[in-house]
């Protein structure tokens, strides 16, 4: 189904719901098809950790010690 942006906006929630029924949701600008409505999987949450476990790096034991640039400021 093809919308124009002026119907998308008034009824954005009725286009959610037919795209979650599975229906084929298009919006259009001077019935140009621009986007498409789709749903997101459960899998699309977020990155996975621990998927680089090369990338780690360990923080050295004086992480967190003063910076001698700043010990003015103490």
């Amino acid at each position: 189904m093809q919308f124009n942006i002026h119907e998308a906006k008034t009824h954005l929630s009725r286009l959610i719901r037919l795209a979650l029924a599975g229906e084929e949701v298009i919006i259009a600008r001077h019935r140009r098809p621009l986007v498409r409505l789709v749903v997101l999987t459960e899998d699309s949450d977020g990155p996975e950790l621990g998927t680089a476990p090369e990338l780690i790096r360990r923080m050295g034991d004086d992480f967190d010690d003063p910076l001698p640039d700043f010990s003015g400021y103490e």
